[in-house]
């Protein structure tokens, strides 16, 4: 199941050995559920809410990536423009175990191996890589982030940007 809702209650149990939280969710999760037994092991996860971020965000990310890839002889697209500004401004995939990485025979093409790489080094038979999120996934936080150094980019290649109100209402409707 996964869900949105509020934590409403925390009561320790008779013989202190657990904890019984209750949660408020919509109603709509009781279908996610129903198959449940009360003895069922569950995997349980709360983490706290983070609003995804606008669609609004990404195109102004793509539209600031594609000036940056005109205005340079150095990029022949606008995706090789949003592939470097990940190298540099990415979020990494985290899981409860920390970053997620990978280790494979240095002779690899990693552009052969779905996904976004951060290469982190290599022992001279092995070279290890972070697996970078793509921006579509960004919450609103990691977008924000993502966004200020591109602008950051774009203004040092003389490329006009919104001007700072306007990213500030920006960033306001993407909810940071």
């Amino acid at each position: 199941m996964d869900t949105t809702g509020k934590l409403t209650g925390a009561i320790r149990t008779f013989n202190g050995q657990g904890i019984i939280l209750t949660f408020e969710v919509d109603a709509s999760a009781a279908k996610q559920i129903e198959h449940l037994k009360p003895d069922d092991l569950l995997q349980i996860k709360a983490v706290k809410y983070r609003q995804k971020r606008s669609i609004d965000a990404n195109a102004y990310a793509w539209v600031l990536m594609t000036n940056i890839a005109n205005s340079k002889d150095i990029y022949s697209s606008k995706d090789e423009v949003y592939e470097e500004m990940l190298q540099k401004y990415g979020a990494f995939y985290e899981d409860e175990d920390g970053y997620i990485t990978i280790t494979v025979k240095k002779s690899v093409d990693m552009s052969k191996v779905d996904g976004h790489w951060k290469y982190i080094k290599d022992n001279g038979k092995f070279a290890s890589y972070l697996m970078i999120k793509g921006s579509s996934e960004y919450d609103t936080v990691e977008m924000s982030h993502f966004i200020d150094r591109i602008v950051e980019e774009a203004k040092e290649l003389g490329i006009e940007t919104a001007t700072p109100d306007e990213l500030e209402r920006m960033k306001q409707e993407w909810g940071t």
